[in-house]
């Protein structure tokens, strides 16, 4: 199968507004809103993404949809007597972005599976909704395709939880490299948090 035969749903995809998608993603939230936090579903909503990431429709491979809630830290102003630079509330974030949320999630959600990626499917005014690709490394079909058989190895276990999928990377500050990244590697932690 080329690569180009769902560049319909892709293109579609990133103009959402004004194409098909509209409609479709205006009456699947209104679904998505009363499912719970991670769902198993049977297929991809993006197809084309979801295989751009590594998935495949075959045994050993499961889709989870993940809900989570949208904004940063939601830090309150303090009441003690200090001037508005010195506060510290606006433009403060999290240690982890929502799309990690979402994936750690996922993965404690199935224990026996392992995070391959994720990728956004919608989002209102309130939440997020994230789709995890996720893997079971002890299926014979996984173990036997060449392309995924990577993540049977014990050193992958956990792969969420430790920031080793592509959104854990890129919050890590793993994913440039040069000036003002000196003190990202081996990571964050050994160099005192001084990275990112």
């Amino acid at each position: 199968m080329s690569k180009s035969y769902y560049a319909y749903v892709r293109d579609a995809w990133k103009d959402p507004d004004n194409t098909y998608v509209r409609d479709l993603r205006w009456q699947r939230l209104q679904e998505w809103r009363k499912e719970g936090s991670v769902t198993k579903i049977r297929r991809p909503t993006r197809i084309d993404r979801a295989r751009s990431l590594g998935y495949k429709a075959k045994q050993g491979i499961v889709v989870a949809r993940v809900k989570v809630r949208k904004g940063g830290m939601r830090k309150s102003r303090y009441v003690r007597g200090r001037r508005t630079h010195r506060m510290g509330k606006n433009k403060i974030t999290g240690g982890m972005s929502i799309q990690r949320i979402a994936e750690d999630r996922a993965g404690r959600k199935f224990p026996n599976l392992e995070v391959l990626n994720s990728y956004w499917v919608g989002e209102d005014g309130r939440s997020k909704w994230y789709e995890v690709i996720l893997v079971d490394p002890s299926h014979p079909v996984i173990k036997s395709d060449r392309n995924l058989n990577w993540i049977c190895d014990n050193v992958h276990k956990g792969r969420a939880q430790r920031g080793k999928t592509s959104a854990g990377l890129k919050g890590r500050g793993m994913m440039s490299r040069g000036t003002g990244t000196e003190k990202t590697r081996p990571s964050i932690r050994s160099n005192l948090n001084r990275g990112k």
